[in-house]
């Protein structure tokens, strides 16, 4: 962090005190700034960490067949990681999950493309601008990467896969990227994950990793994922980013199939604010280099336990995408159950956690049930007014068409001050069951998002 970066000149804080330099930028300079003003002058991140936040950091092992290092280019961000490059032995099989938007990035497009081999040699990914929405310029700047990278490793473009997240619209400085990968190629080494897991956060909290270990027939492989992703979340997929590498050896079609079945289940179930982003990305890269034996279908019984650990670290993953959601203060999980089928939960569940009438009200902690009642009919999907049954924190509130008579609401708002919160709702129509996750709707939300480009 640089005082000239914030816009205040140097000698304002050598020949001023403190307050007085900060009341004058006050008039001139967003909430936003101030804090980092702070943070400089006293030596410390002033960034507010999600109260959801894990502890610390898992501890990220290396991977074998994975060279890792990430760096400050200054695309956008200074003194502050912004840039990662994984590069992957020959043979590495990789799967994708992409955002469904019809306005997607650059990278996005070249990813898919790229996914079409079923091969991978390098990654590159860059924080502070997202390469979305800037045309011909955006398509070359991807190109160019790939063909730097391609031509450090001695590698084909299409095996290079480019991700980039932050402010759309904006062109990426290429130029500076380019001069800065090889300096960047130099320094990899196969421990360095988590500080890649900082690399790609924009207004994310904290970093986000996840680890676990499973066995393929005698064979035991590690999987091990990063993510960003804070605001701008929603299915299909979420304003996120996430690279999950394993030296599981695994045939490129059924990586694909084993990475659909984890997103489904974590990265398309989760959302912040109902906003799909422009570059919604997860890539799985296998290396193979653990030698357990190929299993040359999904349904291979063998698999079966690396599934659960995939799975595993998507859901990890995904929650702490949610817990470090823009201005956040509880984890809600939302269950759907009675529903025509497991699609029209989702409708129904996806309803309820993005709604911002249901979103404040936990937020204010109030156990306005009715907001509820309000999401569930908006949904579209059918649902018997006369048999719903609402749940908050285990405790029924609603059932039959009519409140619970008695009901303990004062049991129902010590749940709420919680910060981790559950609402079930029974739409009584049929089978159909599903559990989405979500967080609540603060002031903070607007402050993040109004300066976000400050």
């Amino acid at each position: 962090m640089s005082i000239r970066h914030i816009g205040i000149p140097y000698h304002s804080v050598n020949t001023h005190c403190t307050m007085k330099v900060l009341v004058f930028y006050s008039k001139i300079l967003s909430i936003t700034r101030i804090i980092s003003v702070l943070g400089y002058l006293i030596g410390e991140d002033m960034t507010k960490r999600s109260p959801l936040a894990p502890k610390k950091l898992p501890k990220m092992p290396s991977i074998s067949g994975v060279n890792i290092a990430s760096g400050i280019c200054g695309l956008r961000y200074t003194n502050r990681r912004d840039v990662m490059l994984a590069v992957f032995d020959m043979g590495t099989t990789v799967a994708g999950t992409f955002t469904k938007s019809q306005t997607s990035a650059a990278p996005v497009d070249w990813c898919k493309k790229s996914l079409k081999s079923g091969f991978a040699r390098a990654l590159v990914v860059n924080s502070g601008n997202a390469n979305a929405f800037t045309g011909r310029h955006g398509d070359l700047a991807v190109k160019k990467t790939a063909t730097v990278v391609a031509e450090l490793i001695k590698c084909h473009p299409n095996e290079v896969f480019v991700s980039s997240t932050g402010v759309i619209g904006e062109l990426l400085p290429v130029e500076r990227l380019l001069s800065f990968l090889p300096r960047l190629a130099k320094k990899l080494k196969p421990t360095g994950l988590a500080n890649s897991a900082r690399a790609i956060m924009t207004t994310d909290t904290f970093p986000k990793g996840s680890v676990a270990k499973a066995k393929i027939g005698s064979q035991e492989v590690t999987i091990c994922g990063i993510s960003k992703g804070s605001g701008m979340i929603a299915p299909d997929m979420a304003t996120m980013l996430s690279f999950i590498f394993t030296d599981a050896k695994v045939e490129r079609r059924v990586l694909q199939t084993c990475l659909k079945s984890a997103v489904d289940k974590s990265f398309n179930a989760i959302t912040v604010d109902g906003d799909t982003s422009t570059s919604d990305t997860v890539l799985l890269f296998a290396t193979g280099a653990s030698k357990n034996r190929s299993c040359q279908s999904a349904t291979d019984p063998k698999l079966g336990e690396f599934r659960k650990a995939l799975e595993a670290v998507a859901l990890d993953l995904a929650h702490q995408i949610i817990k470090d959601g823009e201005g956040a203060s509880k984890f809600i999980s939302v269950t759907v159950t009675g529903a025509n089928s497991k699609t029209a939960a989702k409708v129904i569940a996806l309803s309820i956690a993005n709604s911002p009438l249901v979103k404040t009200a936990m937020a204010g902690e109030d156990a306005n049930w009715g907001r509820i009642v309000m999401a569930i009919g908006k949904a579209g999907e059918k649902a018997n007014r006369d048999k719903i049954r609402i749940m908050i924190g285990g405790i029924k509130v609603a059932e039959n068409g009519f409140a619970v008579s008695g009901y303990d609401e004062n049991a129902v708002k010590t749940h709420l001050k919680g910060s981790h919160l559950e609402i079930s709702v029974d739409v009584g129509i049929g089978n159909g069951a599903t559990t989405v996750w979500t967080c609540d709707l603060t002031h903070d939300y607007i402050h993040i998002n109004a300066d976000y480009r400050s």
